[in-house]
């Protein structure tokens, strides 16, 4: 499945769009490589994703089409999750 579609699905991002630009922007790694919106991701893969002043890091845990809202929290595991300064305003 394409990366943008399982962020999506499985509601880590929103929406496909807003997906696809933070990829595009190079702040989502699978297994320690830079993804695109296009890269193709499986179970057991590894997802580190930088939003905001948030770094999560996820396992995919299934693939599905489509689920439903209570569901879709199913399909990773979360292995950490941190808040990172922002590196536009380094304070002094």
């Amino acid at each position: 499945m394409r990366l943008d579609k399982f962020l999506k699905v499985s509601r880590l991002i929103k929406r496909r769009t807003l997906a696809k630009e933070v990829s595009d922007q190079g702040r989502i790694e699978i297994n320690g490589k830079e993804a695109k919106a296009s890269s193709t991701v499986k179970v057991g893969d590894e997802l580190t994703l930088r939003l905001g002043q948030r770094k999560l890091t996820v396992r995919i845990e299934r693939i599905q089409e489509t689920t439903r809202k209570e569901e879709a929290a199913e399909m990773y595991t979360i292995l950490q999750e941190e808040r990172v300064r922002p590196t536009d305003n380094p304070v002094d």
